[in-house]
């Protein structure tokens, strides 16, 4: 116990560097640098914990994915790095008898399931495919993998998409047809591809050695859903594969974007068949209880995943369906279940942060875990449960919650960050629009000093369903910022995750007013408590719906701004309807088609208000942008210059509707701050506040 304790405090000591004497300011190349931990996987007898590190390979402008290890009996020993990350491996999910730890390695130039033990010293190759796998589960039983993979539904083998991706990239036609949406996904042209499950068979020896069997026969939907659908998408039994896609031959209208629970037999002896459920509602995240009796899943309604998720349970057995807990008004955005089964773990935005909550399915009650900080991450077996947990002073860690509370397990980032002060955020609150509570983060500059004003950077997120909480960003970090010597504000306007339903669909059809009217205020609330801001000295800055709010305050909410930063944002309502790649999102926010309801989309069109603007505007756009199609950033800096307003375009070819690449989002930070630098000096004779 004794040592317990002192490894606990070591790690604590490390984390305590971060508020080390002779403190220096975090800066964007520090972010950039920081080490990103990820994905715990708990074992099944509950002895190791492994997980994700994501480190920055800065010379080849990328990240590189590593598999670390702790040994919960031998808490002493640390964390360690497992050498078959001498090459980039992530994904680890044990076996379902504990023996082995697989893992995704692309060591040989495909990305490929490989093998190893807890002790991580040899990688054995177990999928050896001509295509990449995204990701995989193993059946209970551990005979059977189930691979997702991206392929051409038409291709009879492997070897045909293989071909073709190849034929396609040394050709000469480069023309590609559609004749469905979506035409694009994210940063990408479709032109044809579809994830879809296989199954692989494995040997004596555990390597899958025969062509994969395709499950998806004669059914052409897309599974997981790219871009961001991984193995939480899918669960396998002993016999079948429940997944999550969107119902083939559907519309592309919101109310038929309905996402079914399909289940296909491991032998691919079937198509898939639709699970018989609420034929209303929309359904993912499909999770197998330890017994496999149960199933469960999020249910939402169609095309309002951002909404309002609730947890529901399948009895597998008689068909019987109930919501977990029907009381608590917070939509799920990932679901486990305990190593016993008695408990399901789910993690909800709430009240600017993000909780891991106890579900009890029997007693339908739940309570929250976690109080500060957002869970990133978490994963439960025997009777262990670990989560990564960050929050707006810290980066994510993993910790352990007991019966006696949280232990801390890992201290990345201590020595990166020794010397480093990190500024104190406080939560605040005030009557928002229809005099509802709306909530507010501050964060002072660093080294402020009292009876100083300083300069102020006031953030809005994006989404609209979205926060800015706390939580620690590798994107929009406040704390960078603060060490620049700016203040910054941020306000959770009617819309944003975490707060009921109501709260979340208050933005629908009200783009333009009740989330302004919650800034408006916000920004007035925080002046009026916090002497430090400069009122004459702020700039307003958003990505997407954010950037969408910053062009509208540019036409009708400019006065207090000397400057704005307009990141990915939308300028024409109309056109972003028909332009990116999720063209039902527009018709949900709107209630309908730009043609069924020109009035609406004009009445918070920002397009319309240009004639207003006069606040000097940065415009930041990425050229694989098709979320908020490069398109719009283009017109509001043809509109700022048009206008003779003082404006700015930054263009990232390479870069999709976030900033990725460690030195593009280095150089997207030095932009911001000249710009704001620029329109924000100091007034004579007062402390610039650096």
């Amino acid at each position: 116990m004794q040592r317990l304790r002192s490894v606990a405090a070591g790690l604590a000591c490390a984390l305590a560097c971060v508020f080390a004497a002779e403190a220096r300011p975090l800066t964007a190349r520090d972010l950039a640098m920081l080490d990103r931990v990820s994905d715990p996987q708990v074992s099944p007898d509950g002895r190791y914990v492994a997980y994700s590190v994501r480190s920055t390979d800065w010379a080849n402008n990328r990240g590189a994915g590593s598999v670390w290890m702790l040994d919960r009996r031998s808490p002493g020993l640390g964390p360690r790095m497992l050498a078959v990350s001498d090459k980039i491996a992530t994904h680890p999910r044990w076996s379902p008898d504990g023996r082995h730890l697989y893992f995704l390695s692309a060591r040989t130039g495909v990305q490929q399931v490989w093998r190893t033990d807890a002790d991580g010293a040899v990688a054995t190759q177990i999928t050896n495919l001509p295509v990449n796998v995204a990701s995989y589960r193993l059946s209970p039983d551990g005979r059977t993998l189930i691979a997702a993979l991206n392929v051409f539904p038409d291709c009879d083998t492997l070897a045909c998409t293989k071909a073709r991706i190849e034929a396609r990239r040394t050709g000469q036609v480069s023309a590609a047809a559609f004749d469905s949406l979506p035409a694009v996904i994210w940063d990408d042209w479709r032109a044809g591809e579809r994830t879809q499950l296989f199954a692989l068979r494995l040997d004596g020896d555990g390597v899958a050695a025969q062509e994969p069997i395709r499950l998806f026969r004669d059914f052409d939907a897309e599974a997981p859903d790219r871009p961001f659908g991984d193995d939480a998408d899918y669960a396998v039994t002993g016999r079948e594969v429940i997944f999550s896609a969107l119902e083939p031959g559907s519309a592309w209208g919101v109310d038929s974007q309905r996402y079914r629970l399909f289940s296909a037999p491991l032998d691919g002896s079937a198509p898939p068949r639709a699970l018989p459920l609420d034929p209303a509602g929309s359904y993912a995240k499909p999770t197998l209880s330890p017994d496999g009796k149960r199933l469960a899943f999020l249910q939402a309604k169609a095309g309002r995943w951002d909404v309002h998720a609730r947890v529901m349970v399948r009895d597998l057995a008689t068909g019987a369906v109930r919501e977990a807990n029907p009381g608590l008004d917070r939509s799920a955005e990932a679901i486990r279940w305990s190593g016993d089964g008695r408990t399901l773990y789910a993690a909800m935005p709430d009240l600017g942060r993000t909780r891991l909550y106890a579900i009890d399915p029997a007693a339908r009650t739940a309570r929250a875990l976690t109080r500060d900080g957002t869970v990133t991450a978490f994963a439960a077996a025997a009777d262990r449960l670990v989560v990564v947990r960050d929050d707006l002073a810290r980066p994510g860690q993993l910790y352990e919650l007991g019966s006696a509370g949280e232990t801390p397990l890992t201290g990345h980032n201590g020595a990166a960050l020794r010397g480093v002060e990190l500024s104190r955020a406080e939560q605040f609150s005030f009557a928002g629009w229809n005099g509802g509570t709306v909530y507010g983060w501050v964060v002072p500059p660093h080294g402020h000093q009292p009876g100083r004003k300083y300069p102020v950077a006031f953030l809005i997120h994006g989404g609209p369903h979205g926060s800015f909480g706390d939580a620690w960003s590798y994107r929009w970090n406040p704390q960078v910022w603060a060490g620049m010597g700016f203040a910054v504000v941020m306000i959770d306007f009617h819309g944003s995750a975490g707060y009921g339903e109501a709260f979340a669909n208050a933005v629908v059809n009200h783009w333009g007013d009740r989330p302004l009217e919650d800034l408006q205020k916000g920004w007035a609330a925080a002046l009026a408590r916090y002497a430090y801001l400069d009122g004459e000295r702020a700039c307003a800055l958003g990505g997407s719906y954010g950037g969408y709010m910053v062009a509208w305050i540019a036409g009708v909410w400019n006065a207090p701004w000397k400057c704005l930063v307009n990141h990915a944002g939308i300028l024409d309502t109309r056109s972003m309807a028909l332009t990116t790649d999720i063209p039902g999102f527009s018709e949900y926010q709107t209630s309908g088609l730009p043609w069924e309801q020109p009035e609406a989309y004009a009445r918070f069109n920002p397009l319309d208000r240009v004639g207003a603007w006069r606040t000097p505007m940065l415009v930041i756009h990425g050229g694989r942008d098709f979320r908020v199609p490069l398109g719009q950033g283009l017109a509001a800096f043809t509109a700022a210059q048009r206008k003779g307003v003082p404006s700015k375009l930054v263009y990232y070819p390479d870069e999709n509707h976030w900033v990725l690449k460690p030195q593009n989002s280095v150089e997207w930070y030095r932009q911001v701050e000249d710009w704001m630098r620029r329109w924000l000096p100091a007034p004579a004779g007062a402390p610039t506040g650096r």
